[in-house]
Order: C-alpha cells, then structure tokens, then sequence
C-alpha cells in the first residue's frame, strides 16, 4: 500500500521544480497521487478495509487541498501538473 524509498525517489525526480527540492505542492501531490493509485488498486481485492479507506479518503483531501493552494498561487503551475499526473479528463 506505501510507495517504496525507490518509487518515491524517482516520483520527487519527476517532479522537481529544481535541484534539492523536495517539499514543493508539486512534488507532494504527486506523491499522495502515487500512494492514492496504490491504495486504490488494494481496494479491488480488499473491498472491507474500511481502516484503509478513511486514510484514502484523508489523502484525497489533502491532495485536493494542495491543488487549490498551487491553483490560488500559480494557475500555469497547477494545469501543468494536473496535464503531467493525469488527474483530470
């Protein structure tokens, strides 16, 4: 269900808006995007696990509260991102 150090590594690399950076909302939202698609995958053979389903639910909001920030703060950033991870159709 979590993401391994390795994954991790390649998501921040991915996504890095420059060298040493590692806590942009950038960065965040497409590591909560990871863990989101992990659990969501969980879920399609453990559909009772409603322990896990509320840290689902806590992660889609917090991704959702970082995407509002980036939209107030940068809309180019924001349509980048979404347009890079696929969130939206």
């Amino acid at each position: 269900m979590s993401i391994t150090a390795e994954r991790k590594s390649a998501v921040i690399e991915e996504n890095a808006r420059g060298s040493g950076d590692t806590g942009s909302p950038e960065i965040q939202v497409a590591i909560l995007t990871e863990r989101i698609k992990n659990l969501t995958e969980h879920f399609k053979g453990h559909a009772k696990d409603n322990h896990s389903r509320r840290g689902l639910l806590m992660m889609v909001n917090k991704r959702r509260t970082l995407l509002d920030y980036l939209k107030k703060k940068d809309v180019q950033r924001y349509a980048d991102l979404i347009s890079k991870l696929g969130l939206r159709k």
